[in-house]
């Protein structure tokens, strides 16, 4: 790293220090380790009454949305929240060495495992059904409106991807099996070890949701294409891992395919807008459909 980019990475870890100053002093945290920003977010490690935490406040306001989210799943399926008010919060902090990427790299069974273990914390959270439910959630059509103005304007991109995938989400936004409060960014990054239950622990966990409601199979679309390039387009990964997800969560496997055809156009979307690489999700998307002519 350079010496100028050591000096902006010290100025936004500062900025960062000086945003969570007053929440640290209102809840008497003592830091854990240094301050630091993401696009979304700035967050410290600290210990509140001796238990490690995270200190996060949003400053986005879709993170902020998610934050209400996630206090009211109140540690069910989710990292606890340990405090919160208006765009801050205070998180339970993942205690455990495990990692989901680490054990889906492994080969085809830990990847299986892995994937189960997705699946299960998704149903965890999805089984909760308080009401009212946290304010700021939007429903599944306005989370795929890009894909389907990506869809209108680029219909023969990568041999037609878009347009069948605009096809498969209006369908399948019309025809909803359940409504829940969906995790909206399901994948191995976002389900963390707080360790294993048979010690005491709480087992994996999911952070970082976003603020979205709907059928509940959207949620499990995602992890087919994660966590890596390497991983999502092994051969036979894609077969096996829909195999695994329609054992765990009793969905039908056409449905699923039918979902990951969705998903991946709207992933995909996403990173052509954005000036992303959308080799994964159209490799998926591919894979689906294949799988759904077959």
């Amino acid at each position: 790293m350079s010496a100028s980019s050591v000096a902006r990475a010290d100025h936004a870890n500062a900025d960062a220090d000086a945003l969570l100053a007053p929440w640290r002093t209102r809840w008497r945290l003592e830091p854990d380790g240094a301050a630091f920003s993401t696009a979304s977010s700035v967050l410290q490690p600290v210990r509140l009454n001796g238990a490690a935490a995270y200190l996060k406040r949003a400053i986005e306001p879709e993170e902020a949305a998610g934050g209400h989210v996630l206090r009211w799943w109140a540690g069910r399926g989710a990292a606890a929240v340990l405090a919160a008010d208006d765009d801050a919060l205070v998180l339970e902090r993942a205690s455990g060495d495990r990692e989901l990427v680490a054990l889906a790299a492994s080969g085809a069974r830990g990847d299986d495992a892995a994937t189960r273990i997705l699946c299960r914390a998704a149903l965890r959270l999805h089984a909760v059904d308080d009401l009212p439910r946290p304010e700021g959630l939007v429903d599944l059509r306005r989370w795929f409106r890009e894909l389907f103005e990506h869809a209108a304007e680029h219909p023969e991109a990568h041999d037609g991807l878009f347009a069948r995938a605009a096809e498969e989400a209006e369908a399948l936004l019309e025809a909803p099996v359940g409504d829940v409060v969906l995790h909206g960014d399901l994948h191995h990054g976002n389900v963390l070890d707080f360790g294993d239950t048979r010690s005491g622990g709480r087992g994996w966990l999911a952070i970082d949701p976003k603020h979205i409601h709907g059928d509940p199979a959207f949620d499990f679309a995602n992890i087919l294409c994660n966590p890596s390039r390497e991983v999502a387009l092994a051969p036979g990964r894609f077969e096996r891992s829909v195999r695994v997800i329609a054992d765990e969560t009793g969905i039908a496997e056409q449905r699923l395919l039918r979902w990951a055809i969705a998903w991946a156009g709207l992933s995909a979307a996403w990173s052509e807008r954005s000036g992303d690489d959308p080799a994964i999700a159209v490799g998926v998307g591919r894979l689906a459909l294949r799988a759904t002519a077959g």
